[in-house]
This record gives structure tokens, sequence and C-alpha cells, in this order.
């Protein structure tokens, strides 16, 4: 899930590759995994990576959400989640894309979503800090923040996020 500067932890071409594409945020860092694991590890059928196909939708809307169109991105990260419910990697793209959109109450269910899914991972929790950063809650944004810090004290994507948050509660201001 992916994006240079810092931001969600999301949208590249797979769960471990986020934060390579450089743009306004970086979608950050998964572990990485072997082609017969989905995104939090879980086993695939036939060992095949959701996202592996550069047909389907989950790829497809990576390719709209890097090339930054978030509604495109949306439908296709959508019509992921109705065809592979419990794929926790397409409702964070899914969320992210709402965010994206401005969508925040589609983004905190889907978020929620995620975590039902495959627990509070770290890359969940950034990107709910960072989604509380574009709505200019940075209360919220620093206790999400804080939250990933604690669980991955060297998560160079938390960390981007965290000097984002103050450099944007200096300028008190959201993160556009």
């Amino acid at each position: 899930m992916s994006l240079v500067l810092a931001g969600c932890n999301t949208v590249g071409d797979s769960f471990s590759d986020a934060g390579e594409k450089a743009g306004a945020d970086a979608f950050a860092a998964a572990t990485p995994q072997d082609e017969t694991t989905a995104p939090f590890g879980e086993p695939t059928p036939a060992g095949r990576l959701l996202g592996a196909d550069p047909a389907d939708d989950l790829a497809t809307g990576k390719a709209y959400f890097r090339a930054t169109n978030y509604g495109m991105a949306e439908k296709h990260f959508r019509r992921a989640v109705e065809q592979h419910p419990n794929d926790a990697e397409a409702w964070l793209d899914l969320a992210a894309s709402y965010d994206h959109l401005k969508r925040f109450d589609l983004a905190d269910r889907a978020y929620g979503q995620a975590i039902r899914l495959a627990g509070p991972k770290v890359e969940i929790i950034n990107n709910q800090g960072y989604s509380y950063m574009l709505r200019g809650d940075t209360a919220r944004a620093r206790q999400k923040l804080e939250e990933a810090r604690r669980r991955a004290p060297g998560n160079t994507y938390v960390l981007s996020n965290l000097r984002l948050l103050e450099e944007s509660a200096r300028r008190a201001k959201a993160i556009e």
C-alpha cells in the first residue's frame, strides 16, 4: 500500500512497497511478503496475490491513485472490496481514496473494516493519523501517530508524519 512527503501507508504495487511514489503524501511501509501471502501475511488462493494481475480492480485502483485520480481509484477499490470483502489492503486503499475525496465518514468506515480484518496494524493506524491531519484534527492525529510510533518506533513513514504534524501545527493549518 503506498505514495515521498509523508502520509498514509497505502497504494503501491503491493502492501510491501508503500511509500515509493512521489506525490502529495506517502502511503507508507509494510513488511515484505512473498508471492504466496496476501497483505497481512495470510495465505492466498493458489499463491496469487490480489493486485498482482494488472487488470484486477486493486491494481487498477492503485494505478489511478498514483496518478492522483482519486475518484477512479475509489471506484476500483470499492469494486475490489465488493469482490474480496476480506482483503484488508483493498479496504485500506479505499479509505485512503476517501480521504483524498474528503469523504472522511466513509474513510472511517473503511479503516474500521481494515482493522476488523487485520487488527490494529501500524500501516492502518498511521493512515488514520494522516487522515486526521487532512481534517485538521491535530489532537486525534497526534494520538494515532504516537500509537503507531509506540508499535514501530523506527518506522520512517510514521516519523515523517509526526514531523509533518508538528510543522502543520506550527503553521496552524491542515495538511492538503
